[in-house]
């Protein structure tokens, strides 16, 4: 962590200084020093998503992606394995690939031709093969998980267990089918806004029925506790009891079936993944605009009505998957007051579009919720900056997962803030 900005003490004060059950001071969404802890205590040391497995399916396919200030390619390799491999020649550091995405037989270095081969084996180091003979000057790699077709890197030396992840959403996962999916389409944001305001605004409610018009036409989970009418519970119920009914000969069942927003995370327990399917509202059976399939089904669903799968990991992931397409969303944070968000779009891998889709009907549903999300979330960055801003109190009914992102996120910082002995 920079000693330049923000010591370990004064983040562990800042971090006191937070009341429960409260948001958080400004201090956190606009420190440098905050920042830097983020990187090295969250980004650094979790389970971070980088992308779907199904964009790099052929040996030679690459994606490359930007963590705080460590750059990487995601390789197939010839040997069909998956490979996260540093983007930084072991030659004089120099980036490797200065492409987003593509295709290549070998990976060259653009300054002094160093070349790699697909699983970042050293190749050729031309004129000086005969001084780093028996060196080992292979591309470093990351660790690497795959998880029905979403990946994961941690850039830790010795990773958190992934098994218990991976356990409770890969059965949950696996109907839909994402690691033979397509990609239909990706769109890339720069939001004016610490990565955590982006999460606080994911974790509730609160805001939807007024900023969401579409979502909530969609989903039951605007409602809360001290909102939810007689008449509302048995529509959900009835509909929870209608889909169960129906679903049990796919082997899919409703494990989120109460009112609000499904808890998540859990720092008590220290639970940063979470998965659930959920019914929709009655009528709808994809989260389009208008609730009806906009896409051939995907994975193994022999019906369109399986309701909503919705996966979420900290610190950067969440998915919301109907039956005829994915919306996954990763944050990267890349300064105290800026996020990259980058949104896919999946698809049934032999869906063609303009025939069996069209990105017009697939896209608006969670490309306007996101935009919407975007713009509150950069008008929340501007207020939390000001000399104005004090912490004010969360909602009980509404706003219980912004309280257990803050101290799901607290616990994290301030243990990576005690353990670090270089802190």
């Amino acid at each position: 962590m920079s000693s330049s900005v923000g010591s370990r003490g004064e983040i562990l004060d800042l971090i006191a200084r937070r009341r429960d059950g409260w948001a958080m001071p400004g201090g956190f969404y606009a420190h440098p020093g905050v920042y830097d802890a983020d990187m090295e205590y969250l980004f650094r040391r979790q389970w971070v998503f980088v992308g779907h497995s199904c964009q790099v399916k052929n040996p030679g396919d690459f994606f490359t992606v930007t963590i705080g200030n460590d750059p990487l390619i995601l390789m197939r390799a010839d040997d069909g394995q998956l490979r996260a491999l540093y983007n930084v020649c072991r030659h004089r550091g120099t980036l490797l690939c200065w492409d987003d995405c593509g295709h290549t037989r070998r990976l060259t270095c653009p300054y002094h031709q160093w070349s790699y081969e697909r699983d970042g084996s050293l190749a050729s180091c031309r004129g000086m093969h005969d001084q780093v003979q028996d060196q080992q000057l292979d591309l470093l790699q990351a660790h690497l998980q795959e998880l029905e077709g979403m990946l994961f890197v941690c850039l830790a030396e010795s990773p958190p267990d992934f098994t218990a992840a991976s356990e409770l959403i890969g059965p949950v996962a696996a109907p839909q089918g994402m690691a033979d999916a397509k990609v239909a389409k990706i769109v890339d944001y720069e939001i004016a806004a610490n990565w955590k305001l982006v999460w606080e605004n994911n974790r509730e409610c609160y805001h939807c029925n007024v900023n969401h018009p579409q979502y909530i036409k969609a989903n039951f989970d605007h409602f809360n506790q001290d909102d939810t009418t007689e008449q509302v519970q048995e529509r959900i119920d009835q509909q929870t009891r209608r889909s169960e009914e129906k679903w049990q000969h796919q082997g899919l069942a409703a494990s989120h079936r109460s009112t609000g927003m499904a808890l998540f995370p859990d720092a008590d327990q220290d639970l940063w993944y979470s998965a659930n399917r959920t019914v929709l509202v009655e009528g709808y059976i994809s989260e389009s605009m208008d609730g009806q399939q906009v896409a051939p089904l995907m994975g193994d669903y022999p019906d369109p009505d399986v309701g909503t799968l919705r996966i979420r990991t900290m610190p950067n992931f969440w998915n919301h998957s109907s039956c005829d397409h994915v919306v996954s969303t990763r944050l990267l944070p890349t300064g105290p007051g800026s996020t990259q968000a980058r949104v896919y779009w999946l698809v049934h891998p032999d869906a063609e579009e303009g025939k069996d889709y069209q990105l017009e009907t697939l896209m608006p549903f969670w490309q306007l919720t996101s935009e919407q999300d975007w713009e509150l979330c950069e008008f929340a960055q501007r207020g939390v900056q000001s000399n104005g801003y004090r912490p004010g109190p969360l909602s009980i009914h509404k706003e219980y997962n912004v309280d257990g992102f803050i101290r799901w996120y607290l616990q994290q910082l301030e243990r990576g803030l005690t353990e670090d002995p270089s802190g």
